[in-house]
């Protein structure tokens, strides 16, 4: 109300007071349609119980979703690669009650509710500024800073070439995020064209230079159609002076992505990635990829050392 309703308000509790009870209930009436209040508060106000107050009255509001969610909501942001809330929410609705049954996440059962019926924006604004504390990255990734002058940029909006053979490729780490200081564990080398969306796939013993050239030449072999171009990240296993002098010496392009930039290389990236069309590749099957991996590269080694000693 403005100051001029507050003296008509005045005079009303004046005339409501001096009234009897007919008149009282149209005063009553006629004040409720006019402001809007409800019955109760207007009588409150009309018999001077209740004072006026200027402005929007704010009540708190209890908390739902405390503070006691941020620690499990680290740790399955961690568990799921850091993923934006929307990704999050969908893989809680599958992986939620099996980790919890399994006592993989160990929480309560209030704690486990609240997670269930949890909101992609809650989630948002509980992990605001907080999701640098949830891990380093587990990439692999040694940027090559020398040749890179040699070596041109080539961003998502640049592939224009209309016939296969200009491909991008990626490594992919199977150790599903579990490594033991010294050993080696199996990797992958993918190939994607991007005219066709062919995919090769080699396994390499580690990100060694050589291992990763030879599985280069291994996969160019393989390939249905001549190997015209390759695009890779800025890893030291790809920028090197070897696969810089054999690009040469070949006649294909050698170009590679921006630095922290993963749609320069979306092909590839979809195809390797942990996530492909929205949905999460679990912790069971990166292992049982590293597992599948790991024997393939186990029974080459067996057929090399048998070849060589006979």
């Amino acid at each position: 109300m403005s100051r001029v309703d507050e003296k008509y308000l005045k005079l009303l509790k004046a005339r409501y007071s001096a009234s009897n009870k007919k008149e009282k209930g149209e005063i009553l009436d006629e004040f409720v349609k006019t402001t809007g209040y409800g019955r109760k508060y207007a009588t409150a106000l009309l018999n001077g119980k209740r004072s006026y107050v200027q402005g929007i009255i704010r009540r708190p509001r209890s908390v739902e979703y405390g503070t006691g969610l941020i620690s499990p909501l680290l740790i399955l942001s961690d568990l799921f690669d850091g993923v934006c809330s929307k990704r999050l929410r969908a893989a809680m609705t599958v992986e939620l009650p099996r980790l919890y049954k399994s006592g993989a996440l160990q929480i309560g059962s209030e704690i486990y509710e609240k997670l269930i019926k949890i909101s992609p924006a809650t989630i948002d604004r509980l992990l605001t500024g907080r999701r640098c504390q949830i891990r380093k990255s587990r990439g692999f990734t040694k940027p090559g800073t020398l040749l890179k002058h040699q070596i041109p940029i080539r961003t998502w909006a640049d592939w224009s070439e209309d016939q296969p053979g200009f491909c991008e490729l990626d490594l992919v780490d199977h150790s599903g995020g579990l490594t033991i200081p010294g050993t080696d564990h199996a990797w992958s080398l993918c190939f994607t064209d991007i005219k066709t969306a062919w995919t090769e796939c080699q396994a390499v013993q580690n990100k060694a230079q050589v291992h990763v050239f030879a599985a280069i030449c291994r996969v160019r072999q393989r390939l249905p159609f001549p190997l015209l171009g390759i695009d890779s990240d800025n890893g030291s296993e790809f920028i090197n002076d070897q696969l810089v002098r054999y690009c040469d010496d070949e006649e294909i392009t050698f170009t590679r992505g921006r630095a922290g930039k993963k749609n320069d290389s979306a092909m590839s990236s979809r195809r390797t990635g942990l996530l492909s069309d929205g949905q999460l590749v679990t912790t069971a099957m990166i292992l049982l990829s590293s597992w599948t991996y790991s024997i393939a590269f186990m029974r080459s080694c067996i057929t090399t050392a048998t070849s060589s000693y006979q």
